[in-house]
């Protein structure tokens, strides 16, 4: 990496490191929850399901999400742990049906039956235990890193830093399809799978620059993304 990137990487991460960037994008609901002072299952889920639904375009994730909660009536614990979900095989979100809904609320019940939180999981028991996925270790859960960046940074900007017993060092950056190519277009990764290892790949790359919160660096990537459109 070049020093002029390096620089361009912090300078990008500091200026969209800012909720201003975020007031229509997924995260704008966990921290909807967070700023009305509610409690921490109720941001835990609404994180669940905004991360849940976060692919195309951000205007519909919007929509769909507004709609969900709206079902919800906003109290989205309480209508986990009713177990009186909407459970049909109409869309909710492109091809999340509401059916899958109500498996993820069926299986956030069973947690919370027995435990106050979900940041014990980690990335494994959320992708098995919440999403109801078989184990994959080469999987890079970009819904899920994303979900856990949102709950486990806590600088106070963007992030909401409710889960107190995370540190910002584990988290890897979420991988999809546009921050690849971005990585790529900037030298962090030369790998062609989009997995696990080439999430840590990139992670590791903004250790160096961010050093105990490599994840700050999705910021910077997401500014790559719009300067450079």
């Amino acid at each position: 990496m070049t020093p002029q990137t390096r620089d361009r990487l912090i300078e990008w991460a500091e200026k969209y490191n800012d909720p201003v960037w975020f007031g229509s994008d997924p995260i704008a609901f966990p921290r909807k929850f967070l700023a009305d002072g509610a409690g921490l299952q109720d941001i835990e889920v609404a994180a669940v399901f905004a991360a849940h639904f976060a692919w195309g375009r951000r205007a519909m994730i919007v929509r769909d999400c507004e709609r969900f909660f709206d079902f919800m009536e906003w109290r989205p614990y309480d209508y986990v742990m009713s177990g009186e979900w909407r459970d049909d095989p109409t869309s909710v979100h492109r091809t999340v049906k509401w059916s899958d809904t109500a498996e993820i609320c069926r299986r956030l019940r069973d947690w919370y039956s027995s435990s106050d939180s979900l940041e014990s999981l980690g990335t494994e028991g959320l992708r098995e235990k919440i999403f109801g996925k078989k184990p994959d270790p080469r999987a890079p859960n970009k819904k899920i890193n994303m979900m856990r960046r949102w709950l486990v940074r806590n600088d106070g900007k963007v992030d909401l830093g409710v889960w107190k017993h995370s540190s910002p060092a584990g988290l890897i950056i979420p991988l999809d399809v546009h921050v690849y190519g971005q990585a790529v277009a900037l030298g962090l990764t030369s790998r062609r799978q989009k997995d696990l290892t080439t999430a840590t790949e990139i992670t590791d790359a903004f250790r160096d620059i961010f050093p105990g919160d490599p994840a700050k660096g999705d910021f910077a990537l997401f500014g790559y993304g719009i300067d450079n459109a």
